[in-house]
């Protein structure tokens, strides 16, 4: 039987390799932060400025990296693949979105990005997500509703990964 669908999980691994320290490293973002303090829905309720602080750094970073040779072959693979492709990725950076600027991918290919994006805004009220490529103030209006603040798309801890079902049905297909 040959299989046309293919899907793919990525880490934090892949974009460390390009400089994007992991969360989990000795090195890494949580160091001098308490994971609950910038990772979770609790820890932005209670200090907004905080958190936005703490993603706005993380968002200028990616202004200083690029895709390695991972997110280029990756890319490389979707350009050539016959059939249903899904690159599901844990990274909230955009290193595997500029490899695939870079070498176009064939029909079938999809990006799931789970855990969010950095580039990405959603409004605390109606859930709308928005390109956002600056920094986030504390109290950041929201375009989309009246009463709404801005915050990072991330999927903190106690959140649901984004698209489950999506990339269950993919796992059953491939």
């Amino acid at each position: 039987m040959a299989f046309r669908s293919l899907v793919i999980l990525t880490g934090a691994g892949i974009s460390a390799e390009s400089g994007v320290p992991t969360f989990r490293a000795s090195d890494g973002l949580w160091c001098g932060h308490r994971i609950e303090a910038v990772a979770t829905p609790e820890g932005y309720a209670a200090d907004p400025a905080l958190v936005q602080d703490f993603y706005n750094q993380r968002r200028r970073q990616l202004a200083q990296v690029e895709p390695n040779d991972a997110h280029v072959a990756l890319a490389r693979l979707a350009a050539r693949w016959n059939g249903d492709f899904l690159l599901v990725t844990q990274n909230v950076d955009d290193l595997h979105d500029r490899a695939h600027r870079e070498t176009p991918p064939a029909p079938g290919f999809e990006l799931i990005h789970m855990h969010g994006e950095l580039l990405k805004a959603r409004c605390t009220r109606s859930g709308a997500v928005s390109d956002w490529s600056g920094d986030m103030a504390a109290d950041q209006a929201s375009p989309h509703h009246p009463h709404g603040r801005m915050r990072p798309h991330i999927v903190w801890f106690g959140e649901t990964p984004l698209e489950m079902e999506r990339i269950e049905r993919a796992l059953w297909r491939c």
